[in-house]
């Protein structure tokens, strides 16, 4: 999943290309410098709020003013000894008399720079943005890092404190709203802190039961798509292997041009196993036309550059920005597995049972062990409860498999929706659902946070 991460952005640059803006920051670049180092009533208010700091404007063409800051917490609220971090926030302002939405991001908040950056739900509701770059990514990476502190329920507090915070500004409704890994962490601020906001909206959001769950693999090979698709992306794979000989050599002088390292005892055999493994889920995920896999009798670097676009080695080394991810994966939030059954008489693997540890996590690291309290915890809530949420997820996308549904019977809750977009993918979103399903969403969005 980590090599795959600028899909969203892109696909949010592809929506805003789309919608009417409704703020733009001044004309000329002179003007809009000017603008930017104005001291106005809304920088002043957040210079005012407790640990906060380094207020600096940035421009927006979708806000009236918009701003990044620095928010300071302690590294574990269950531990005050253990000393504090800065982590990064952003501010969409649209007036104190507006909806709020907080969008709690999984990863880094890079993409919050750019000036035409809106999450869907703000501009759906001509609301407020509290953006919350996650704990140990980006600028919010604590120094010394203690991956002791690295934990949901940490970062679910960071959140706490930030909308505490942020409400003496914003006190009109609360939005919660988040993609992916953010989708999960919005799933699991509500289960953790149901009084926070009023509605929350997790995208693509699975709810694993542990570091292999099961369930994607039965879905990649009985059920996405159809029987036909299913088979032109098996045969690919197949075909892959069988020319092992001769593509392991691409693969091995692409991974030195690049410079990409694995772990110990990991050789380019393995590594060309796992991404024809990953290639399936990587395919489907994106969203990638089964039309676009190449003729079989293609060359040996057409068969390869196909394969390294859908699913590139560099997916399968420790990496220092995903790492923070990984570590959460292996302890708490779970990930998915590979079928090797199929494809076994091709692989130099007798399986892959274990991956995300030996190939992601640095072999130097300690032994994580899994710990299944927040996922018994976030089921128990939502069997218990119905809050206001709608989850969106796409029918395709191999997440799905273990999307909220799968663990009780949403039939039955009044307030809690889904909507799954047919044929979608991970990249499913409101604006990409079918008009009446999606206008029944917007709809009950707009009545929940008047």
């Amino acid at each position: 999943m980590k090599n795959r991460l600028l899909f969203p952005f892109l696909l949010f640059v592809v929506l805003l290309s789309t919608m009417p803006v409704l703020r733009v920051s001044a004309d000329e670049p002179e003007g809009q410098t000017s603008q930017l180092n104005q001291d106005t009533e809304v920088a002043r208010l957040l210079k005012a709020l407790p640990k906060v700091s380094d207020v600096t404007r940035i421009a927006s063409t979708q806000y009236s003013e918009k701003y990044v800051l620095k928010m300071e917490h302690p590294l574990d609220y269950g531990n005050p000894s253990a000393g504090t971090f800065t982590q990064r926030v952003f501010v969409g302002h649209v007036g104190f008399d507006r909806p709020t939405v907080i969008v709690t991001e999984g990863y880094g908040g890079e993409r919050e720079m750019h000036p035409d950056a809106m999450e869907e739900v703000s501009k759906l509701l001509d609301a407020n943005m509290i953006f919350v770059e996650y704990r140990y990514f980006q600028e919010s990476m604590p120094d010394p890092c203690n991956w002791d502190y690295l934990t949901v329920w940490n970062s679910l507090n960071d959140l706490h404190e930030v909308t505490t915070t942020f409400k003496r500004l914003y006190p009109r409704k609360w939005l919660a709203t988040g993609i992916s890994k953010g989708g999960q962490t919005c799933m699991f601020y509500r289960a953790y802190f149901p009084d926070d906001v009023d509605v929350s909206v997790p995208y693509v959001a699975p709810l694993n039961k542990t570091v292999e769950d099961g369930r994607h693999e039965p879905f990649l090979s009985r059920t996405v798509g159809n029987a036909r698709e299913r088979q032109a992306v098996k045969e690919f794979q197949i075909e892959v292997l069988k020319r092992r000989e001769r593509i392991e050599p691409l693969l091995e002088t692409l991974c030195k041009e690049k410079g990409y390292k694995f772990n110990e005892n990991v050789g380019i055999p393995e590594v060309l196993d796992m991404m024809v493994l990953e290639y399936s889920f990587a395919l489907w995920q994106w969203g990638t036309d089964v039309h676009h896999i190449p003729d079989l009798k293609a060359g040996d670097k057409v068969l390869f550059d196909h394969l390294v676009q859908i699913s590139g080695p560099d997916y399968f080394r420790p990496d220092p920005y995903f790492l923070s991810f990984f570590v959460q994966a292996a302890r708490e939030l779970g990930y998915y597995g590979y079928d090797t059954k199929s494809l076994r008489p091709y692989l130099s693997i007798k399986n892959s049972k274990g991956y995300l540890r030996r190939l992601m996590l640095p072999t130097e690291m300690p032994a994580i062990r899994y710990d299944k309290s927040l996922f018994r915890h976030t089921v128990a809530f939502l069997r218990k409860n119905d809050p206001r949420m709608i989850f969106i997820y796409g029918e395709n996308d191999p997440w799905s498999a273990s999307g909220v549904c799968t663990w009780l019977d949403c039939s039955k809750k009044q307030n809690l929706h889904i909507y799954v977009d047919p044929n979608g993918s991970h990249t499913s979103r409101i604006a990409t659902l079918p008009a009446t399903m999606r206008e029944e969403c917007v709809r009950l969005l707009k009545e929940w946070m008047e």
